[in-house]
Parts: structure tokens; C-alpha cells; sequence
């Protein structure tokens, strides 16, 4: 007698489905359309089909010990060294198992930062024990070159195991002259002064690693990941080559860097790139005769990602972006706070970016399972296509004269502005969503507390003797977060917002979808929209519109009742003074009468909202 549950004895009664059944039912609800209008492709070209089947035979990739946490880095900015060290001790007892030096005029400082003094690593790492497991990541720029020579010889000075100490130093000349499009001096000159610091810090003892392969230069400036991951992998060999140059072996060389990657809400990639990462360094260690071995990677929510309107969205999107990075095997992981494009995050921002990984570790568990996704048709073909191109863009690179020639030779820059551009065309268009910014935006949402703390200022090392394009930070959200900001300066001058009246025509069963698309698409721009309940007469139309104070209106309603109503409610409307009046909808084939009766745009999902709404500002500040 059977002692499977009843469930999976009603399962056995039928025939596993098969691709070609499935196939045959997405055929038919196509109705007749292309199956291709169900497959996407990234930024980047690659695949993404609507189903996979099993990859059979794949071995899992592993980055960290089996049931082996990541760890829980956390951000240490505060310009303030006594304040800074509060909050780390603070993060410490509270859960975070690593800290994140970050020096003002680094990649990642966001205008804020720790001073490169002796006197400010002492004060920060006061009564922290460093040789108590505790992780410490520097992030350093030409102007905190000397911070991790500083922290060497604070940890002399307290008569600790330089060897006990877990330690990255985050040593990343080429990451730094990528960011500021300029240097001081050629590889040929900085690789000695770069290597000869490597190997000062090993001869101190400290186990390391020293130097970094930063891809978040990539993604910061909207590259994609492809780019990333062929930087990442570009860096890291300059800095191989010139260690073994130095007379470095290889098998030491390469415990000596380690990579860090961008961790973004778009999970699937996210998990697909740290995977490629490993799998890709593998192959650099086979060619240079090495037995392949886990590299230390360290991931960092994205900063692009980020809004300064509904803040906290980010900790979704921080949410997702942890838990990619964690499956997809991060061996250390920095959330950055919600609130940080506001200004220098708070106590509660704090909390709340040590306690997302730490749900994800403590009650999900994420940490149980070595690469969990293995195996997974969708995320193992995404890994290969990833592979793929990032070793095809690698070998660019090489061919080009490795990372810091690819440069100055701009060959690395143009691909990124490329994909800026179609990241910020779809941001523009609403294809890609940027809740509470570029959709369903709060207008009266209350600004988050941040810390009050002078901003840090750090000038690039030496005279620029080498320029080329910068690889500049960006965030997506930008452009919408201006036009609100607009909104904001006219609401504290003349005590109310630019206005647009919803022209609603027929019953809320008619104009209700179209009136909240409106209301969303004119809000996302700082307009406020002013709802009504619904009109049949254009003279009671014309009236309420003419109370209203609407810089403009638009009309709502279905495709049947535009029909029945629309050309009557703009010829009303535009006789009763509306300068400028909007469709809710695609004007198909009676474009031309409504734009004769008064109909100057039309609103509907794919327009180009970020114009249209710069369009609405100039006719508002003209007014």
C-alpha cells in the first residue's frame, strides 16, 4: 500500500506536460501574434525566453562554504570620526559582522565620507577589536590613498596579528581614474607604486586582499552587465599582471585582489552576473596555469537604483537586490541605507539596512543552500549568455592594451553612455518603473529624516597629465525627481502646485482606468491632478474646469464614450480658456478631429512621459 500523500498520488495519475503542450496553449491565447512578443531581451541583447527547461548535469557554483553566512557589512560615512565610531559600535552589537570604511572622495562616498588622517581611523575603530572575526573593507580614492597604510599601522600599534585580521584594503588605482576620467601618471608609473604598496601590506603580515576590481564603476555610471563583469575582469588581471611583474607568483597574486559588484532589483540578472563573475575567473585562473579556487567577492546594492521620492521603495528594491546577490553566492554584502540619496542616513535607515540582511540570513535562511539556483533552466542559460559576452568584451579590452589603456582610449565609455541612454529612454517611457518616481508618486509625502553633517570634498590626486571620458555616477530617477522639485518651489512660493483637472466624461465605469493613469502620469511630474466625477454636459464641464485654477486638463474616459463625448468636452473646454488640453489614450484614427476640436497631446502607456511633462513645465513657467 502507497504511503504518498494524496497529493502527489493525484499527481502520478497524469502524463508530465510537455514543452509542445504548453506551446500550443500560449499559441492560442497569442492569437495569431508572434511568440517572440513574449521574449524579452536585456540591455545588453541577450535572451530572456518566457520558459525553461531543466538544465540537467550542472554542478553548483560554489562562492562561499556550504551554510556559510555572507557577511553583513556596514557603511561607516559620517564625516564626524566620534560620531562615526557611535555608529559602528552601534551596527556591531546590533548584527552586522563587517564594517565599510568609506573616505570622502571615493567612488562609492556619495559627498560624504571619513578624513584619510591616522587620527580618524583611531577614533572610527576605538574600541573595536579587529582580531575578533570582525570584517573591515576600505573604500578609498587618490585623496585617502594613505588611509590604508594608516590602518596598518594602527593595528602595529595596537600589538595585534596583522594575520588575524580580516582585512580588505580596497587599493583601486584604475577604478578611481575611470570615475574622475583623469590621472596624474601613466600604468607604466602607477603599476610600481601601486604593487610596491601590495607588497608593503603582505610583508606586514596581513593576509589580504589589497587590491580591488571595482564593477561598480560600471553600473553607476548605467553601464550593464556584461560591461561590469568584462571591466571587473579587465582590472583584476592589470592588477595580476603587474604583481606578477613584480616579481608577485601568481598563486599569490591572485589572493591578493578581490572583485565587488553591484547588486540591483532586478534579481534574475543580478544572481545570473555574480555566477558568470566566478565561473570567469575560473577561466583566468586555468589560462594562467592555475587550479581554479573561490574569489572573494563583495557586493553593494545599487546606487542608480536609488530615489530621493518615496524612499522607502529603496528598501524593496534593497531587498531584492540582497537577495540576488546572497543566492548568487556574495561573500559579503553592504546595504546601502534608503534614505542616503537625501543626505547622510539616520539612525532608523541604519537599522533598517543591517536588519534586511539580516531577516534574509537569520529567518529566510538564505545562507543554507550553496548556489541554490543551479540547475534552474532560466538562470543557468542567463549565467552562459553572460559568460559569453563578458569574455567577448574582455578580450576587446586586452586587445586594446588592457583596463587603463581601454581608457584613455575611450573604447569602454562609449558602450556605456550607449546603455545609459536606452536605460534613461526607458525610465523616460515608463518601461522601466521607478515606483514613486517615474510611477505612482506621492505628492505629499513627508521628507526623510536625515543627519545633519557637512558634506566631504576631495580633489583628484596630482595634476591631470592623462584625461579621457569620466565614468560619472548617475541615478535613474533624476530627471523625474527635478520636475518634482520644481513642483515643491512653486508650492513653498505660491502655496499650491500647478493643477491639472481630469476632464472625466460618462460614468466611473468609463473614465475610472484612464483617470488614475492620468493622475499618476501628470503627479509623476509634480502636476497636481484634480479628480472629478464625471461629466455628460460640456457646458457643466466647462464650468467646473473654469473654477478650478488648472493650469491644463485632460480627458478621461473610454475609447466608446471619446466617441460619444470628446470632441464636444474640447471644443467646451477650449472655449472656456484651457491653453492646453490632454487625451487620456491613444487618439487611433480620430486624431485629427480631436486635435481640431482642441486636443494638443495624448497620454497613454509607452509615450515619452519625461518630455512630456518637460514639455508641461515650459508651458507653465512661460505662463
Amino acid at each position: 500500500m502507497s504511503t504518498a500523500p494524496d497529493h502527489l498520488r493525484l499527481a502520478a495519475d497524469f502524463e508530465p506536460a510537455t514543452y509542445d503542450q504548453w506551446r500550443k496553449l500560449v499559441d492560442g491565447v497569442l492569437k495569431g501574434a508572434p511568440f517572440e512578443k513574449l521574449v524579452n531581451k536585456t540591455y545588453d541583447g541577450l535572451t530572456i525566453a518566457p520558459i525553461y527547461q531543466r538544465a540537467e548535469n550542472v554542478a553548483p557554483i560554489i562562492g562561499r562554504r556550504p551554510a556559510t553566512p555572507w557577511q553583513i557589512m556596514q557603511r561607516i560615512d559620517h564625516p564626524d570620526a566620534k560620531k562615526a565610531n557611535t555608529q559602528a559600535l552601534t551596527d556591531l552589537e546590533n548584527g552586522a559582522t563587517g564594517l565599510t570604511l568609506v573616505f570622502a572622495g571615493a567612488n562609492g562616498a556619495r559627498g560624504f565620507g571619513l578624513e584619510a588622517t591616522e587620527e580618524t581611523i583611531a577614533q572610527v575603530l576605538d574600541g573595536v577589536y579587529l582580531d575578533a572575526g570582525i570584517a573591515i573593507e576600505l573604500q578609498i580614492g587618490p585623496a585617502a590613498r594613505m588611509a590604508a597604510v594608516y590602518l596598518a599601522d594602527y593595528v602595529k600599534g595596537k600589538g595585534l596579528d596583522p594575520a588575524a585580521c580580516d582585512i580588505r584594503f580596497g587599493l583601486d588605482p584604475i577604478g578611481a581614474c575611470a570615475v574622475w576620467g583623469s590621472s596624474a601618471h601613466d600604468w607604466s608609473e602607477i603599476a610600481p607604486a601601486f604593487t610596491e604598496a601590495v607588497k608593503k601590506l603582505a610583508s606586514l603580515g596581513f593576509k589580504g586582499p589589497f587590491a580591488v576590481a571595482d564593477g561598480r564603476v560600471i553600473h553607476d555610471a548605467g553601464g550593464s552587465e556584461v560591461q561590469e563583469l568584462a571591466y571587473v575582469l579587465a582590472t583584476a588581471v592589470a592588477y595580476l599582471r603587474a604583481l606578477e611583474e613584480a616579481g608577485v607568483a601568481l598563486d599569490d597574486a591572485r589572493n591578493m585582489v578581490f572583485a565587488r559588484l553591484s547588486a540591483d532589483a532586478d534579481q534574475f540578472l543580478t544572481l545570473a552576473k555574480f555566477r558568470a563573475l566566478r565561473l570567469l575567473w575560473a577561466r583566468i585562473e586555468e589560462s594562467c596555469g592555475l587550479t581554479p579556487k573561490p574569489l572573494l567577492v563583495s557586493a553593494e546594492t545599487a546606487w542608480r537604483m536609488q530615489t530621493q521620492r518615496d524612499p522607502s521603495v529603496n528598501m524593496l528594491r534593497a531587498t531584492m537586490a540582497t537577495f540576488a546577490a546572497g543566492l548568487g553566492g556574495a561573500n559579503a554584502i553592504g546595504v546601502l541605507p534608503h534614505t542616503l540619496a537625501q543626505g547622510l542616513p539616520d539612525s532608523f535607515a541604519r537599522r533598517v539596512a543591517r536588519n534586511t540582511q539580516l531577516v534574509l540570513l537569520e529567518e529566510s535562511n538564505l545562507a543554507k543552500v550553496a548556489d541554490p539556483a543551479a540547475g534552474a533552466g532560466g538562470i543557468e542559460a542567463l549565467t552562459k549568455e553572460l559568460c559569453e559576452s563578458a569574455w567577448a568584451l574582455f578580450q576587446e579590452i586586452e586587445q586594446a592594451g588592457g583596463a587603463f589603456a581601454a581608457l584613455v582610449a575611450n573604447l569602454i565609455q562609449p558602450k556605456v553612455a550607449a546603455t545609459r541612454a536606452a536605460r534613461q529612454a526607458a525610465v523616460a517611457k515608463r518601461r522601466d518603473v521607478l515606483t514613486g518616481a517615474s510611477e505612482f508618486p506621492n505628492l505629499h509625502e513627508e521628507r526623510a529624516s536625515v543627519l545633519k553633517a557637512k558634506p566631504a570634498e576631495a580633489e583628484p590626486y596630482g595634476k591631470p597629465n592623462i584625461t579621457f571620458k569620466a565614468l560619472t555616477p548617475i541615478r535613474m530617477a533624476l530627471p523625474f525627481e527635478a520636475l518634482r522639485n520644481k513642483s515643491d518651489h512653486v508650492l513653498a512660493r505660491k502655496g499650491a502646485r500647478p493643477k491639472v483637472f481630469l476632464a472625466n466624461l460618462g460614468t466611473p465605469a468609463d473614465f475610472t482606468a484612464r483617470a488614475t493613469f492620468a493622475k499618476s502620469f501628470f503627479e509623476t511630474g509634480g502636476i497636481e491632478a484634480i479628480d472629478t466625477q464625471g461629466f455628460a454636459d460640456p457646458a457643466a464641464l466647462a464650468a467646473a474646469y473654469g473654477a478650478s485654477d488648472a493650469a491644463m486638463v485632460c480627458l478621461c474616459s473610454s475609447d466608446k464614450a471619446y466617441e460619444t463625448h470628446a470632441i464636444a468636452a474640447a471644443k467646451a473646454l477650449r472655449d472656456a480658456g484651457a491653453k492646453h488640453i490632454y487625451l487620456a489614450g491613444r487618439p487611433g484614427e480620430q486624431e485629427a478631429a480631436y486635435r481640431e476640436a482642441g486636443v494638443q497631446n495624448f497620454v497613454f502607456v509607452g509615450v515619452d512621459a519625461l518630455k512630456m511633462l518637460t514639455d508641461a513645465w515650459d508651458q507653465i513657467e512661460g505662463a
